[in-house]
């Protein structure tokens, strides 16, 4: 007897809870289906069914053999899956999200050429900042920006993110610049999302409560703050690379710079990811490193 025969015929049963029931979605007997339940509980030396004349139930043994056997049926699935995908175009619903600034921003244009190459392919894009449950919302995708939480999730690194301390020479002007960290504590600092700022300091990171007389969580209000030359700022290199460029700000305690975090494609836990998310991803990497060539 072949090592796989039966497993089909007892995931069915133990899922159906009736030989007669499993045997129709199977298409082949109840006989048939009885055989081969007998024949692999022979095999395992160990019965896997409590029998009645209205129903079967799994015996503790046949519980722990069918979380192995559903298992392996989703491995092999998955396998026959890979093989069928690849000459396959992305198609069908693919559903992401994305913080609103970055998606708007960087995200959604190359959402956009990806869909225009791929008509069959249609798109729901939620551009939020709240940390969505990807499985219990449906989201095959997620872009998420710095340092990732412990998750069930698989991250892939699809571009570097840089943290950036800097204000306006204006600023400078009126308050001279801060030289180590200790200083910031007599400095006003345009507080984002956070009032703790990450720096580098003797080879580890650390964190440093930060205050000031100005606050908002939109990274674009702290970057117009810090331009009117209201106070210091700590804002991704998507913000300001423009402004370092022009000198329209002033990039401070560069030795302090916090270890690059990164933007992440985050996707549910499983090995077989479909053409179009895995097409999706592959065309974020090329578009962004295409973009990180003129960041400062």
């Amino acid at each position: 007897m072949h090592s796989w025969d039966g497993l089909d015929a007892f995931v069915c049963v133990a899922e159906q809870g009736h030989f007669g029931r499993a045997a129709r979605q199977l298409g082949v007997s109840s006989s048939h289906v009885s055989r081969q339940i007998a024949r692999l509980e022979e095999r395992l030396q160990t019965r896997l069914f409590y029998r009645s004349t209205r129903k079967v139930t799994l015996t503790e043994a046949g519980q722990t053999f069918l979380e192995h056997c559903q298992r392996l049926a989703d491995a092999r699935d998955e396998a026959i899956d890979a093989i069928t995908d690849l000459g396959s175009e992305p198609k069908g619903l693919l559903r992401m999200t994305c913080a609103v600034a970055y998606g708007e921003r960087f995200i959604m244009p190359l959402v956009n050429t990806f869909m225009s190459a791929y008509p069959q392919l249609r798109v729901e894009m939620l551009l939020t900042n709240q940390t969505l449950d990807l499985v219990q919302g449906g989201v095959d995708l997620a872009i998420r920006l710095g340092r990732l939480q412990d998750s069930s999730l698989i991250a892939t690194r699809i571009a570097p993110r840089h943290m950036y301390l800097c204000a306006a020479p204006a600023y400078l002007d009126r308050h001279g610049a801060p030289h180590s960290l200790s200083e910031l504590s007599v400095h006003n600092c345009l507080i984002g999302s956070s009032e703790r700022w990450t720096f580098a300091q003797d080879g580890r990171e650390v964190q440093l409560a930060v205050g000031g007389n100005w606050r908002c969580n939109s990274g674009q209000a702290v970057l117009d703050a810090a331009l009117r030359g209201f106070g210091l700022c700590q804002l991704p290199d998507y913000y300001v690379r423009d402004h370092l460029r022009n000198g329209s700000l002033v990039a401070l305690l560069n030795q302090h710079q916090p270890p690059h975090t990164a933007v992440w494609a985050l996707y549910p836990q499983q090995r077989h990811l479909s053409p179009k998310v895995r097409r999706l991803v592959d065309h974020l990497k090329t578009g962004l490193a295409a973009r990180s060539e003129y960041w400062p």
